[in-house]
């Protein structure tokens, strides 16, 4: 059996807390935790007081050395600093989304990194999107015509992402098409193919926050592609849909983790073992330790690899520019 995959992270806020738990609840086995550093000491004393099995470490420069695997949880800005220097001392990288807040230098890291690194989008390992792909390879929607994408906010930030308002809400690296839309134009790429053709619109009527609607056309493979996103749309906190139609039938993901068809009468139907957010974020967050483990020791994973990620942040920042 192969030595457990040891996994460092830099980044204590809400994704790398998550993502710190998860490996916690793994089987020793699989994964282990090998520390955690932020530059934030409150944020440090939380985890410290919550997780004492967890070693807090000084800096990024101790997480790489405990590291097999480093798992970058830091604001957007700093991820290429801290990836090029694990990846130069010879450990592999799962970062969160975005690679950058540079297109340049993303595109040169690509090329830099080969496949030692993945991207955290968890649709690579949901079990909805197991699902939605299971329908169409089963041709139940017949010749495949158009994909749609709705995304909405009661506000922005999300309520607990409250803490992290300074970067999430700014021009420069935060807003929901980079922290949300991402993951459905990554899901779009995935199942339909490569992301191409955009014609685009975003509105930021308050100086220096981040957007707050968005309108765009695109192709996904051959397939038109529209996207809506807005701000105050919505009563819910985070409401989102992904809807792929055909000539025989549709299917659509539904607020992150329902996977539903629609039948002959027009009506929905929900797949028969989908699970809330709530209830399938851990499975998906077990499935992409396992990628994890895998890439670490050069084997063949299902991670959105770099350059995904780097394609479906072509089209974020292409969007956000418009």
């Amino acid at each position: 059996m192969s030595a457990p995959v040891s996994i460092g992270i830099i980044g204590a806020g809400i994704m790398g807390e998550r993502m710190l738990r998860a490996v916690l609840d793994q089987s020793p086995d699989l994964v282990r935790a090998a520390g955690i550093w932020d530059p934030a000491a409150e944020a440090m004393g939380r985890i410290g007081k919550e997780l004492p099995q967890v070693a807090m470490l000084d800096g990024a420069d101790s997480v790489i050395a405990a590291s097999d695997c480093v798992y970058i949880a830091s604001p957007p800005s700093s991820h290429l600093g801290h990836a090029r220097a694990a990846l130069d001392a010879g450990r592999s990288v799962f970062c969160e989304k975005p690679l950058a807040v540079d297109l340049d230098d993303a595109r040169a890291f690509v090329a830099e990194a080969g496949g030692r690194g993945a991207v955290n989008f968890p649709f690579a390992s949901s079990p909805a999107v197991a699902t939605l792909a299971d329908w169409i390879a089963k041709s139940e929607l017949g010749t495949l015509r158009k994909v749609s994408i709705e995304v909405a906010f009661a506000r922005w930030p999300r309520p607990w992402q409250a803490d992290a308002a300074g970067w999430l809400d700014r021009r420069e690296q935060g807003g929901f098409t980079r922290e949300v839309v991402s993951h459905f134009l990554f899901l779009s790429r995935r199942l339909l193919g490569p992301l191409h053709g955009l014609k685009a619109s975003a509105s930021f009527p308050e100086a220096g926050r981040s957007e707050r609607a968005i309108a765009a056309t695109m192709l996904a493979g051959d397939l038109p592609l529209t996207l809506t996103g807005g701000v105050g749309t919505t009563a819910k906190d985070d409401h989102n849909i992904w809807l792929l139609e055909g000539d025989k039938g549709a299917v659509r993901l539904c607020d992150w983790s329902l996977a539903e068809r629609r039948l002959p009468d027009g009506s929905w139907q929900r797949a028969p073992d989908a699970l809330s957010q709530l209830e399938a974020r851990p499975v998906a967050l077990k499935r992409q330790l396992e990628g994890v483990a895998r890439l670490t020791r050069g084997e063949p994973h299902q991670l959105a690899t770099l350059r995904e990620a780097l394609d479906v942040q072509e089209i974020v920042e292409a969007i956000l520019a418009s």
